[in-house]
C-alpha cells in the first residue's frame, strides 16, 4: 500500500499516498465521479473533490482524454520520425510539428536525433507524403529517419481492468 507520506517537490505542495491513489485512479478512468472516486479510495467526497482541484491547480493533473484504437480511428500506419534540426531552432520546429494533426507524440531528446515524434497516417502514401513533404519541407529540419511501428501492445493504465 501507498504511504501517506508526501513526496517529492510538486507545483506548491507535495503528493502524498491517497494524492497518488487518486491521480492512478483517474489515469485508469478519467470519467470516474467524485462520488465513485471517494468511494474506491474510502475518503470524502469532499476530500477528493478539493484533492482533485488542487492537483488541477498544481498541474499534476492537465486534462482529461479519449484513448483511441488508431486503427480502428482509420490510422492504418504508424511510424516513429525521428528529426535532427538546425542549433537554436527547436521551438520553431516544435511549434510547427505540434501543429501536424498526425504527429500523436512529439519528444526532444539527447543522441543522434533532436526530435522523435510518433506519427499516424491512413496509409503508405499519406506516410511518404507527410514525411517528404511536411517534416522535410520544414525550415531548420536537416535529416529525418522514419521507423515503422509492426505492432503495438497495449499497455493499460495502472488499476485498469
Amino acid at each position: 500500500m501507498a504511504s501517506d507520506a508526501p513526496s517529492g517537490p510538486v507545483g506548491a505542495g507535495r503528493l502524498d499516498g491517497t494524492d497518488r491513489r487518486i491521480v492512478e485512479a483517474l489515469r485508469a478512468d478519467g470519467r470516474l465521479s467524485m462520488r465513485a472516486l471517494a468511494g474506491r479510495l474510502h475518503i470524502s467526497r469532499a476530500s477528493a473533490y478539493s484533492r482533485v482541484e488542487r492537483l488541477h491547480r498544481d498541474g499534476v493533473i492537465t486534462g482529461y482524454a479519449a484513448l483511441v484504437d488508431p486503427e480502428r480511428y482509420g490510422f492504418g500506419i504508424s511510424a516513429y520520425v525521428f528529426l535532427t534540426i538546425g542549433q537554436h531552432s527547436w521551438k520553431t520546429v516544435r511549434e510547427r510539428v505540434l501543429a501536424i494533426p498526425e504527429v500523436w507524440h512529439a519528444a526532444l531528446v539527447s543522441g543522434e536525433h533532436d526530435l522523435v515524434l510518433l506519427v499516424r497516417a491512413h496509409d503508405a502514401a499519406a506516410l511518404r507524403d507527410l514525411v517528404l513533404n511536411t517534416f522535410q519541407t520544414i525550415p531548420d529540419v536537416t535529416s529525418s529517419h522514419t521507423t515503422l511501428i509492426l505492432d503495438e501492445p497495449v499497455r493499460h493504465a495502472p488499476g485498469a481492468d
